[in-house]
């Protein structure tokens, strides 16, 4: 995740640059449930609104809580499919607060109401909402009548009760037009919290491959997002701003302040060459429904152990596994494009699990990448990966 506000607030200051702290344990993400009362053509859990089975019971769930606290772990996430389908979830959440985690939600909004707003102020740190465009937009993608206005009104119930709600909203192809609608509601309703999401077309759903995000609207969409979050800093209109699975934004970060702050672009390369990207299998973990456990929620494909036959304290120090040692590797191995790229200490080659999943090697190519060969300082005639017909080949091959 790249805290875009954080930097931000931190360039427009005479605050000293924030700095990062050394990682004892990841910030989890925990997928609680598969099942969705909805049907979204993006999801990337593949979820139904049926009962999977299988899934982690109550008093399984609160031995993972424990171990995670034993283990230093500083919080987690419920996701699902949809985590309020969870009987138990609240229960969970108060295990985790007593044990001194921190806790987020992300939740589709369809379930609730004020009562379980109520209920959700104490207990999560925030609380992010899908919200996929203009209400049209958001129902097809969704396949639900009224979902937009459930949605919406999901947020208003949740900012009414005191929590912290947050937009959480998948850029696609569909949808990147209806972004700065989006963010023109967040300021209208005093909703504190964007989170833009940058589809991955090798994994969300069935028909996301066909959905994937020419660079130029990716462009267009961050250029947008920088903006909101730059006026952001002004007083009285302070929200937080950040982007997820493509640590390409920060180095697209540095080449916007060179166009609208260059007298920013000096520290503000200091300041993320010193967080250097994105770090699953390091700084962040995923946990599903079944109890395994990944390097992150985009490494679905691979598996490190299960909960239920090791603690996931024990997993995640187990120096034996050759993904996790590869991951965790100084500097992390990449080639071609992502290792001639001048921006590799800022975005640190990425999450890598879109490269595994196009060409069965964590090291190459991202595929999905919005810089510009001229920009990364790479040889415009050196080849790249992109997003077509023989790509979708390899990777429906290699799966």
């Amino acid at each position: 995740m790249f805290r875009l506000s954080h930097y931000m607030k931190a360039l427009a200051s005479s605050e000293a640059p924030p700095q990062p702290s050394a990682v004892a344990a990841p910030m989890v993400t925990w997928n609680l449930v598969r099942r969705c009362s909805l049907a979204c053509a993006h999801c990337h859990a593949v979820a139904a609104d049926v009962d999977l089975g299988g899934e982690l019971r109550t008093r399984e769930a609160f031995a993972v809580v424990d171990d995670l606290a034993h283990a230093g772990v500083r919080g987690f996430i419920v996701s699902g499919g949809e985590p309020m389908l969870r009987p138990d979830l609240f229960a969970i959440a108060q295990r985790a607060r007593s044990r001194g985690l921190h806790v987020a939600l992300y939740t589709s909004g369809a379930l609730i109401d004020a009562a379980s707003a109520r209920r959700i102020a104490p207990l999560f740190d925030y609380a992010e909402v899908c919200l996929d465009g203009e209400p049209h937009t958001h129902d097809r993608l969704r396949n639900a009548a009224g979902a937009f206005e459930r949605s919406l009104a999901a947020l208003r119930l949740l900012r009414d009760a005191g929590a912290k709600p947050g937009i959480r909203y998948t850029l696609m192809q569909e949808n990147s037009a209806d972004l700065a609608s989006l963010l023109a509601l967040a300021e209208r309703e005093s909703i504190p919290r964007f989170h833009l999401v940058h589809l991955d077309p090798f994994r969300h759903g069935t028909v996301s491959r066909s959905q994937a995000v020419p660079r130029a609207t990716t462009r267009e969409a961050m250029d947008l997002l920088f903006e909101a979050a730059w006026a952001a800093l002004q007083p009285g209109r302070e929200r937080e701003f950040v982007t997820d699975n493509d640590d390409a934004d920060s180095a697209y970060l540095l080449l916007w302040l060179e166009r609208r702050h260059p007298q920013l672009a000096a520290r503000a390369r200091r300041m993320l060459e010193a967080w250097g990207g994105s770090a699953p299998g390091v700084a962040v973990a995923n946990i599903d429904n079944l109890g395994e456990v990944h390097p992150d929620e985009y490494w679905c494909n691979y598996s490190v152990g299960n909960v239920r036959t090791s603690p996931f304290s024990q997993i995640w120090q187990d120096v034996s596994d050759p993904v996790l040692a590869e991951l965790r590797s100084t500097p992390r191995p990449v080639h071609e494009r992502c290792a001639a790229c001048k921006y590799l200490a800022v975005c640190g080659g990425k999450p890598r699990a879109r490269a595994r999943q196009l060409s069965v090697d964590s090291a190459a190519d991202d595929p999905v990448c919005y810089l510009e060969d001229a920009e990364i300082g790479v040889d415009t005639g050196r080849a790249r990966h992109v997003v077509e017909a023989d790509a979708r080949g390899r990777t429906e091959a290699a799966t």
